[in-house]
């Protein structure tokens, strides 16, 4: 059978097709604090790439509904120059490959990218492979690689034991990879992920903030795949409570991965710390952490470049502890509307063996809204 195979490139004007064909969380009139960036994206920060590949295939026995995500954090230039880097894992029922070296070293070195749970190996080797591809090895004189891959279970909705994701696939949508609007939605590694009960996916959003005169960007992508119905709240209304299943409900499982990306200047042991309020951010749309989820998060900086290159001794500008907070605010308002937004465009979906996942309803969402006074024109 041949695999229907969509690779999403990234730009201005494919994103505002998008948007209009799958209207955002604004746009239907939920109100979110802070300033975004002008896409409300994580690729707002300069020069973060974004590429997908989207697998649908199929109905029934052995549907396919899975894909890649890719975040390059300095583009083209990642194959070269890593990042200053932080992660935490609010609960570790999940997997996010390369985090022992992360901690380690504070560096990220490479892309980070999100599949499905049964496809991490595959995608792992492909990103070692396509490293190989590029030319020259490191300064050691290997292609050495502990890529940064997570995952989310697609099994509800796609063939998760068919190993669909190939090494093609990953090199697709690494190759595409682009800065400007992104998808959201039913799309690459969130193609068939589902959150509250709804479907959901693939999301992200921006803030911009000042620091002592300077203007900063911190934009938030996100895999989400988690969380009970009954606890769900956007802008602060029990949305959950007032849509229940009528079926009954497994509780808070599932995972999110969540890829935090700022131009502030940070050192590794900050950015553990802002990788810590993504979770407040996800706490603020109804997650507990439940013990089956796998809720773990990654941030990283842009900037100190220079300091990354390896020389004997160097030079790091960062932030002082000081003047983080409006960092961590708005981690947490970015978390908060990129998870929104990716229920917000998700389409309905069947999937394998002819499981079925509703969006939620935009009409009866923002029906409630008003009723509760958090309707925003």
């Amino acid at each position: 059978m041949k695999t229907l195979l969509a690779v999403i490139m990234l730009s201005a004007c494919c994103g505002t097709t998008l948007a209009a064909e799958h209207p955002r969380a604004r746009a239907l009139g939920i109100p979110f604090d802070g300033t975004p960036g002008p896409l409300n994206a994580i690729t707002d920060v300069a020069p973060v790439a974004v590429g997908y590949t989207t697998l649908i295939e199929g109905a029934g026995a052995h549907a396919v509904r899975t894909g890649v995500t890719v975040i390059l954090p300095r583009g083209r230039a990642t194959l070269d120059k890593p990042v200053f880097a932080g992660m935490f894992s609010l609960n570790g029922n999940g997997e996010m490959t390369g985090t022992h070296w992360i901690e380690e070293s504070g560096f990220l070195e490479g892309p980070v990218t999100l599949t499905g749970t049964h496809s991490v190996g595959t995608v792992r080797d492909a990103v070692i492979a396509w490293r190989i591809k590029q030319g020259k090895p490191d300064a050691s004189g290997y292609w050495w690689s502990l890529p940064v891959v997570a995952e989310t279970w697609d099994g509800e909705l796609s063939d998760a034991n068919g190993f669909h994701v190939k090494a093609e696939h990953v090199f697709a949508a690494l190759e595409g990879s682009r800065g400007g609007a992104i998808a959201e939605g039913n799309v690459g590694g969130g193609t068939a992920m589902m959150c509250h009960g709804f479907k959901c996916g693939t999301g992200t959003s921006s803030r911009v903030v000042e620091i002592a005169g300077q203007s900063y960007t911190l934009g938030v992508l996100v895999q989400a795949n988690y969380g009970a119905r009954s606890e769900l709240r956007i802008a602060g209304v029990p949305v959950g409570k007032l849509m229940p299943m009528k079926r009954p409900e497994p509780g808070d499982q599932g995972s999110i991965i969540i890829v935090v990306a700022t131009d502030a200047p940070l050192l590794p042991h900050q950015l553990d710390r802002i990788a810590k309020r993504a979770g407040m951010g996800l706490a603020r749309m109804g997650s507990y952490a439940g013990n089956g989820s796998g809720d773990i998060f990654v941030a990283f900086s842009t900037a100190n470049a220079e300091a990354a290159k390896g020389a004997a001794l160097n030079d790091a500008r960062f932030v002082g502890n000081d003047h983080l907070d409006d960092l961590f605010n708005a981690t947490v308002q970015a978390t908060e509307e990129a998870i929104v937004n990716a229920m917000i465009a998700a389409r309905d979906m069947r999937g394998e063996d002819g499981h079925y996942a509703n969006a939620i309803p935009h009409a009866a969402l923002v029906e409630l809204l008003k009723q509760y006074g958090r309707y925003k024109r």
